[in-house]
């Protein structure tokens, strides 16, 4: 039989840690291949925009 897990008295609740969460907001582009990747990363940069790649 499983232990209960205890709580530390000094415990924060849900937000009282300190952390200042910011939501971020973002968008995934859909590639064929890695070339088409490496020309819409740079498209997006010469846009001004600060994209970040992702490869799954």
């Amino acid at each position: 039989m499983a232990t209960p897990v205890k709580q530390s008295p000094t415990a924060l609740r849900q937000g009282e840690n300190g952390f200042n969460y910011k939501p971020q907001f973002g968008l995934v582009v859909p590639c064929k291949d890695e070339a088409e990747q490496q020309r819409r990363f740079a498209r997006l940069v010469k846009l001004g925009m600060a994209p970040k790649v992702v490869c799954v």
